[in-house]
C-alpha cells in the first residue's frame, strides 16, 4: 500500500474515531446531565425542563422551559416557602467535561439566563438571608466565570401576610470575570468580579413596616450608579403613623428626580466592607419632614453629626455631595386641630465636601457644607457649616445670612405654634455660631424695620387679643433705625434634642435680645 493511501485511510480512521467519540460523549453527556440536574441534585429544589441539548465541539449546553420549586412542602399547609422560578432558557458555554464527569458540577465560562421569573416566599420579612436562600443552593450544581441575565423578574414575598417585600422588573445584568474561593464564599457578597452592569425598569422595596422605597429606573456599572424617580414614602397617613409611634419622631416623605453616584469603588478589604465615591448627586429633591408632638418625647441623647459619622463601622468616603434644584419643607404640629407650622426652603442647593466615616483614620479634612436657597419662598438664605468627624468634643462652626425677609411669611409657623403673627421686614440678619456637644456661643446682627406683632386669644385663636397685642408692641423695639444691631449668643445644648433644635434656639435667643 502506497504512502498516500495509508495517509488517506489513516485520516478516515481518525475522523471516524473522532465522530464515534463525539457521538459517545454526546450520548453520555445527555445521560449524565439529567442525573446531575435531577437524581444527583443535592440542593433543596427540584429542577425540571422541557428540552436539553448538548453540543460537544463548542462545549455548549442549552436547556429550555426550566422550572424550579422546593422538594419539601410545608406540612398541613398550602402556603409556599422557598424559591419558585421559571425560565425560558439557559445557555451554558465552554463547559468542562471533566468537572461534570468527576465532580458532578457544571463548570463553564458563562451562563445566559433568558427571562427568569423568580419568587422567594419567606417565613419572615428579614431580607438579610436572601442571597443564601436564592443563590447559594445552586452553587453545588454550577460554577461560571460570566453571568448574563436577560429580561428577568425578582420578587420576595412574606408568607405570614402575603406581602411583597422586594419586586423588580425587566432586569438585565452582566457580571464578568467571577472569582470564587472558600474565603470569598463566606462573605455577604460571595464572589469577586471584575466587570458588572445591572439595569432594571423598576424597584419596589419595603425595608420596614413604616416605609417603602421605589425607583422607576436603575442602572449601575463598574463605577457608576444612576437611579431615576427615587421615592421614600411612609406607608400610613400622618394620623395613623402617629398612633403607631411609641415615642416622638420625624416622618419623612422624600422624592428625587434622579440620584447619581460617580467614580464609585466598593467591596471588601480584610473582611471589612468599604464604600468610596467621587460624587453623589441628588437632583430635583422634594423632601418633607413632619413631626407631631402628641407622642411622648424621646429622651435619649441625640448625637451631633460629628459623632454620627465617626461611629460608622466601615470606611465610608464621599468626596462631594450635591443637592440641586430641590425643596425642603419642615412641619411641626402640636395636635391635629390647628394644623402644622411650616418652614419652607425652595430652590435648595447644597454642596458638601470631605464626607468620611471615622473608621480606621487618624486625620481628615473638615466636612465643609454650603447651602444656598430661598427661605419661605422669597428671602435669600446662605449657610456655611463646618465640622470635623474626629473631633471628640463634636465642635462645629455655622454661619448664615438672610436678606429682605418679610416676617409675614412666618405666619404659617408662628400662628399655629405660638398663636401670634408678625409684620415687618428683616432687611439683613446674619449669625456666626461656634459650638460643641455641650454649648454654643457666637453673635448675630439684625437690621429691621416696621416690626409689629399681633397676639390671638388662647381660647379663640381666630380672634385678636387687642390689649395684649398693644402691650407687646410697646415692649418690642419696632425699628433698628437703619443700623444693624448685634447680640451675643450663649446657650447650653439640650442633649435629647437634635442639632437643628440647638441651632434654632441659638437664633431665637439672638432675636429675643435684639428685639426686646
Amino acid at each position: 500500500m502506497s504512502l498516500t493511501k495509508k495517509i488517506i485511510f489513516g485520516t478516515i480512521a481518525l475522523l471516524t474515531l473522532l465522530i464515534l467519540i463525539n457521538f459517545g460523549l454526546n450520548l453520555w453527556l445527555n445521560t449524565q446531565l439529567p442525573n446531575v440536574i435531577k437524581q444527583k441534585n443535592e440542593t433543596p429544589y427540584n429542577i425540571s425542563y422541557n428540552k436539553l441539548k448538548v453540543d460537544l465541539l463548542p462545549s455548549n449546553i442549552q436547556i429550555t422551559d426550566i422550572t424550579v420549586f422546593p422538594k419539601i412542602k410545608p406540612k398541613n399547609s398550602d402556603a409556599k416557602i422557598g424559591v419558585y422560578a421559571k425560565t425560558k432558557s439557559i445557555t451554558i458555554t465552554n463547559f468542562s467535561i471533566w468537572s461534570l464527569l468527576f465532580d458532578n458540577i457544571i463548570k463553564a465560562k458563562s451562563i445566559t439566563v433568558d427571562q427568569p421569573d423568580v419568587v422567594l416566599y419567606k417565613k419572615d420579612k428579614n431580607t438579610k438571608n436572601i442571597r443564601k436562600e436564592v443563590t447559594e443552593p445552586f452553587d453545588k450544581i454550577i460554577a461560571v466565570s460570566n453571568i448574563y441575565i436577560l429580561k428577568g423578574k425578582l420578587a420576595v414575598t412574606a408568607v405570614q401576610d402575603n406581602e411583597t417585600i422586594i419586586s423588580t422588573q425587566n432586569i438585565t445584568a452582566t457580571i464578568e470575570d467571577i472569582v470564587l474561593t472558600d474565603d470569598i464564599l463566606e462573605r455577604p457578597i460571595p464572589f469577586l468580579f471584575d466587570k458588572y452592569i445591572v439595569d432594571c425598569d423598576s424597584l419596589y422595596y419595603k425595608p420596614n413596616d413604616f416605609y417603602t422605597i421605589k425607583a422607576h429606573e436603575i442602572r449601575t456599572a463598574n463605577h457608576t450608579l444612576h437611579i431615576k424617580n427615587f421615592e421614600y414614602l411612609p406607608q400610613y397617613s400622618r394620623t395613623e403613623f402617629v398612633k403607631k409611634m411609641q415615642k416622638e419622631r420625624d416622618i419623612f416623605t422624600i422624592k428625587a428626580s434622579s440620584l447619581d453616584i460617580n467614580s464609585m469603588d466598593w467591596g471588601f478589604k480584610d473582611e471589612v466592607f468599604f464604600f468610596k465615591a467621587k460624587s453623589l448627586v441628588l437632583d430635583g429633591v422634594n423632601a418633607n419632614i413632619y413631626r407631631n408632638k402628641i407622642p411622648k418625647d424621646d429622651l435619649t441623647k441625640k448625637p451631633l453629626y460629628n459623632e454620627l459619622l465617626r461611629s460608622i463601622k466601615f470606611p465610608l468616603q464621599v468626596d462631594t455631595l450635591l443637592v440641586k434644584r430641590s425643596k425642603l419643607v419642615y412641619e411641626e404640629e402640636i395636635d391635629f386641630k390647628k394644623g402644622p407650622a411650616k418652614l419652607t426652603f425652595d430652590h435648595f442647593n447644597l454642596k458638601a465636601a470631605h464626607i468620611k466615616s471615622g473608621y480606621g483614620i487618624k486625620k481628615t479634612a473638615d466636612v465643609d457644607i454650603n447651602i444656598n436657597c430661598r427661605f419661605m419662598k422669597d428671602s435669600q438664605l446662605k449657610v456655611h457649616w463646618t465640622f470635623n468627624v474626629l473631633n471628640l468634643k463634636d465642635r462645629f462652626t455655622i454661619k448664615g445670612t438672610i436678606q429682605n425677609f418679610d416676617i409675614k411669611a412666618m405666619y404659617q409657623f408662628t400662628k399655629p405654634y405660638i398663636n401670634a403673627s408678625f409684620d415687618g421686614v428683616f432687611k439683613s440678619y446674619s449669625f456666626n455660631i461656634t459650638g460643641n456637644d455641650k454649648n454654643a456661643h457666637g453673635y448675630a446682627n439684625l437690621e429691621y424695620k416696621d416690626l409689629d406683632v399681633t397676639l390671638y386669644k388662647k381660647n379663640d385663636p381666630d380672634k385678636k387679643a387687642k390689649v395684649k397685642s398693644a402691650v407687646a408692641n410697646l415692649i418690642l423695639k419696632n425699628d433698628s433705625n437703619g443700623r444693624s444691631k448685634e447680640a451675643k449668643i450663649e446657650l447650653d445644648r439640650i442633649q435629647e434634642k437634635s442639632f437643628y433644635n440647638f441651632l434654632w434656639r441659638s437664633i431665637a435667643e439672638s432675636l429675643k435680645k435684639i428685639l426686646i
